[in-house]
């Protein structure tokens, strides 16, 4: 058989070959069409975009924190202000073993118990990613320590920064306040009032005080800085910077000596003293007693120094002078005088014949006055000079609670003063409606009684009191208390004063200021219930003191502060003002548990105006007079038998 033989379809193969040569040929330029347009799509239509994002791994945004303003007191006295210091840092995601680290920290650097309890805290409050402080003010040596180890310890690191510092300590804390760590609450605030981008790079921010109230005015303008970094994110130059404004100084009316002064006459006591320039309304010296070291809360409190603070039976953390509520007691009286003769209730030669109680007509319920056997004829100055509680319970049920609230409501009683600081508190000026939706309850002619002489009811702070007694001192024509006095801007070094404009001009009667003021200067002279507050004072002093009851007493027994336990006795105030013709200050005491105003919130009073009026230092050894027991034109306001 012959070997059959194929041939080839060369045609055929040739049409096969350049079919596939020209889909690969097509397929190659599709791919390059491809590449082109995303070429083009990159380098043209998103160059903009790329560019960004290029610059962006190029260019590192730092954002650098202004120094806070300075706060001064009248004189220039510095209050607060920073300084620079380092610290040890750990940022919590970058670590490992956090609990490892810290301990090998403690070998190198000293980390005590509270820096471990604090940095505790801070850890449960913030995210992994932030740096968090392990320890503040750290000593060069042990900067150089760690620095020399550095690099056994990634995400943790050396910073410096500014920090706040108060010279003043407790002497200032509840006027000042303090700042602290930013929180989620704080960053809210900051985003309603779009200021956050502000905040860029910040850690603390105002919290309490004028540090809270003045927050925009102190934190000034963060500033930025654009530096090129390399691959490994280390700075290589600064491109360009835009510097930040330091915030504004602060200049208060306070007199730093005056505030350490009227501090240092409390002793042991507690309470408050509000300090005013009756002219203007400047607070000359703001004091709540005791204090507390405001630099605990700068670098985040820790528990135990906390519970301290919040546990302690004295209340440290609670500003009297703005937020404390007491009656006022007989403080009231001159206010209540004057309110008579406004109405024509009382005119300056009627009398009343105190038997020594006061009797509601159709009752036979007496409330007494504090001395027995009563005082005999009272006109309306004897009234005050001898503080003849009967004297008052007539007068207040013969005015009314309606005109009682609407005369004392004009001197600001039952308001907050619109001080500027926050959290004030405005006390309580009872009325008919106040009653009804408080209680359900109508009005009786027996709450009116208590009201006459700064009981019941009626609360005050020693603040309100004291703008008040400012304003009578001035004649009826009151000014908004106020701390700050001046704000210097820390570019132009202008100082802008704020406003100061009267708020109310009562329109009294110049006779009836005449009389009541006359009737507060004999208060301070012998045979007045404060007569050892102006002995031997070159000037003149118009006062007038008050018992604030805690504890009520049985019907029938008489009161004994020996027998009673400290914290139960009655409270002592001093209202006052000087020189009385023309007054430049007034001055508001409270004393805890003090017990009688003349024995011990007068002496305080009495120090602060020596060395405001003549520049007179008390010495060291001098300290408030304590009482013993309540004297007798004080010994407590009401009684019923």
């Amino acid at each position: 058989m012959s070997k059959r033989v194929e041939l080839k379809n060369h045609q055929q193969e040739i049409f096969n070959f350049r079919l596939r040569l020209f889909i690969s040929i097509g397929f190659a330029l599709l791919l390059l069409c491809t590449l082109l347009a995303r070429f083009v799509y990159l380098q043209a239509v998103r160059h903009d975009y790329y560019q960004t994002l290029a610059e962006k791994n190029r260019i590192s945004v730092v954002p650098i924190v202004p120094n806070r303003g300075l706060i001064l007191d009248r004189n220039g006295v510095v209050l607060a202000h920073n300084f620079s210091g380092y610290t040890l840092e750990v940022t919590p995601s970058k670590v490992k073993n956090l609990q490892a680290t810290i301990d090998d920290l403690a070998t190198l650097v000293e980390i005590a118990p509270r820096d471990r309890k604090r940095f505790k805290k801070l850890l449960a409050e913030s995210h992994d990613f932030e740096t968090l402080m392990i320890r503040s003010r750290l000593s060069e040596k042990e900067v150089a320590s760690f620095a020399a180890q550095q690099y056994r310890f990634p995400g943790v690191e050396i910073k410096a920064r500014l920090f706040r510092e108060y010279p003043y300590s407790d002497k200032t804390a509840h006027l000042l306040g303090y700042i602290g760590r930013i929180n989620q609450t704080d960053v809210d605030r900051l985003e309603d009032n779009e200021s956050s981008a502000n905040y860029r790079g910040t850690d603390y921010i105002g919290k309490t005080g004028l540090e809270q109230y003045y927050e925009n005015e102190l934190h000034g303008t963060t500033g930025i800085e654009q530096v090129e970094v390399d691959s490994a994110g280390r700075a290589v130059r600064i491109i360009s910077r835009s510097p930040p404004v330091s915030g504004n100084t602060l200049v208060l009316s306070i007199d730093a000596k005056l505030q350490e002064i009227a501090e240092q006459a409390f002793g042991a006591y507690r309470g408050a003293l509000v300090a005013i320039d009756p002219s203007n309304g400047e607070i000359l010296a703001f004091v709540s007693r005791p204090g507390y070291d405001p630099s605990l809360f700068v670098d985040g409190i820790d528990a135990e120094s906390w519970k301290e603070l919040n546990d302690s039976p004295d209340h440290p953390l609670n500003n009297r002078a703005l937020r404390g509520q007491y009656p006022s007691g007989s403080t009231i009286k001159p206010f209540m005088a004057l309110a008579g003769l406004f109405y024509n209730i009382r005119s300056p030669e009627q009398t009343i014949s105190d038997p020594g109680y006061y009797t509601l007509s159709g009752s036979s319920h007496h409330y007494r006055d504090w001395k027995q056997g009563g005082h005999g004829s009272v006109d309306l100055f004897k009234s005050i000079v001898i503080s003849c509680d009967t004297y008052y319970y007539g007068l207040a049920v013969e005015m009314g609670i309606d005109n009682i609230f609407e005369f004392l409501s004009r001197f600001g009683f039952g308001k907050k003063t619109g001080i500027d600081l926050e959290g004030e508190t405005s006390g309580l000026l009872p009325s008919q409606e106040w009653k009804m939706k408080r209680f359900k309850q109508k009005w009786y002619a027996g709450d009116t009684v208590s009201v006459g002489i700064g009981q019941g009811y009626s609360l005050v702070t020693p603040l309100q009191l004291a703008s008040a007694t400012a304003t009578l001192a001035n004649g009826g024509i009151g000014f908004k208390p106020h701390l700050v006095r001046e704000i210097k801007n820390s570019r132009t070094n202008e100082l802008h004063k704020l406003e100061n404009n009267p708020l109310i001009d009562m329109k009294l009667d110049p006779a009836h200021l005449d009389l009541v003021k006359r009737a507060m200067q004999a208060v301070t002279q012998p045979g007045g219930t404060a007569a050892q507050a102006s002995a031997g004072a070159p000037y003149t002093i118009g006062g007038k003191t008050g018992t604030a009851q805690v504890v009520g007493i049985k019907q029938g027994e008489k009161y004994d502060a020996s027998k009673i336990d400290e914290r139960h006795r009655d409270h002592a105030w001093f209202i006052s003002f000087a020189p009385v013709d023309k007054p430049r200050i007034a001055v508001v005491v409270l004393a805890e548990n003090g017990g009688h105003g003349g024995g011990t919130a007068a002496p305080i009073a009495r120090k602060v105006m020596d060395y405001y009026l003549l520049g007179k230092v008390p010495k060291p050894t001098e300290a408030a007079i304590p009482a013993t027991t309540p004297a007798a034109s004080d010994a407590p306001d009401i009684e019923a038998d």
